[in-house]
């Protein structure tokens, strides 16, 4: 090796620093803390697999794939309640999603489940040519979506909306919470053609239920008004989005929340008449990088539309994000409730 390449080699392999506070104390601990809201909310446990259990009832066409991570996708409920339409498929997301491509073309209805990263990174180009290509009634369900793990880059796909928003035929669901999670999973088993959808797994907050939620497959919806800002956002960040609304008020601050989980087809309809309305700071909200993902696609919508406003985006950052608690990471990345309240106060002052 040449010293410039060792040189390289060096540079690249840089450990990443770690936050310390003013006394010197690390600002991290264990990755598995929990940060999506459950505490103080009401919670629904595995809502995925038990919605998946109640429609196979009445549809023998619905099989459950998994790459070893049935558990940890919640689809291990499905395999004790019907081992005989389960199958495990191993440590191999080329080979889930093509014998998913397989039995959809003798008739089934497949949920293939693995982590959002291994399917948006690994198999991607056998979701395009096997799935997405033919059109295919593969079901993608896929847990750890954006920064819902702290074990860093190799398990945080934050990139993935990006990535399956540009595959043609392929529908993209970022649902909110556990009411969501149900409703959607009957949803797209409804539908004809691929979908992708980002799961919440295990203990999953109950938000939307409060509002009377009812989830439509490509259809955004108002959950809350208010005349000062408009947040448009997807997945958990509009349960943040709603408790930052609630903080906001209090300050004379009115804010609405446009929940958006279809990010593919986008209900450019609803987005355009809303942000139209005038006087509004438009801010989008999701997790996922600032690149390519709800707020780049709202963007494009109002700007081809004709429809010019304020607007600003609340994302993750365009870079490989640290390991660590994901309290920490939340707020260290700007997508906790505190850093949107901070950062709408900020905007509105600028205004």
């Amino acid at each position: 090796m040449t010293i410039p390449a060792m040189s390289r080699r060096q540079s690249k392999y840089t450990p990443r620093s770690v936050p310390v506070s003013e006394t010197g104390e690390k600002l991290t601990t264990s990755a598995m803390i929990a940060s999506l809201d459950a505490e103080g909310r009401d919670t629904i446990a595995a809502p995925f697999g038990h919605a998946l259990v109640d429609l196979a009832k009445t549809r023998a066409d619905i099989v459950g794939l998994s790459a070893d991570l049935s558990k940890y996708t919640d689809l291990h409920i499905f395999a004790q309640a019907h081992p005989d339409r389960f199958y495990q498929m191993g440590m191999a997301e080329a080979v889930l999603m093509s014998a998913a491509a397989g039995m959809a073309r003798e008739g089934f209805t497949p949920f293939a489940t693995t982590y959002a990263v291994f399917a948006a990174r690994r198999a991607y180009d056998f979701i395009a040519m096997a799935i997405a290509e033919e059109n295919l009634p593969v079901k993608i369900v896929c847990a750890l979506p954006g920064l819902t793990t702290g074990y860093g880059p190799s398990h945080q796909a934050t990139e993935d909306l990006a990535i399956m928003r540009g595959m043609p035929n392929l529908t993209v669901v970022d649902p909110c919470d556990a009411v969501e999670i149900d409703q959607a999973t009957r949803a797209i088993a409804a539908t004809d053609g691929p979908v992708y959808m980002r799961l919440l797994r295990g203990q999953v907050p109950n938000v939307l239920g409060e509002y009377g939620y009812k989830f439509e497959l490509g259809k955004a919806k108002v959950i809350r008004d208010g005349t000062d800002v408009l947040f448009i956002s997807s997945g958990f960040m509009t349960m943040r989005c709603l408790d930052a609304a609630m903080v906001l008020a209090k300050d004379g601050v009115s804010c609405a929340v446009l929940h958006s989980p279809t990010i593919k087809p986008l209900d450019a309809e609803t987005i355009i008449a809303e942000a139209g309305k005038g006087g509004r700071l438009v801010v989008t909200a999701e997790n996922h990088s600032i690149t390519g993902g709800l707020g780049e696609a709202v963007a494009g919508a109002l700007m081809r539309s004709g429809t010019f406003t304020d607007f600003r985006q609340i994302a993750l950052p365009d870079e490989f994000l640290d390991a660590g608690a994901l309290p920490t990471l939340h707020d260290q990345y700007g997508i906790s409730v505190g850093s949107i309240i901070d950062r709408v106060k900020e905007w509105m002052d600028g205004k």
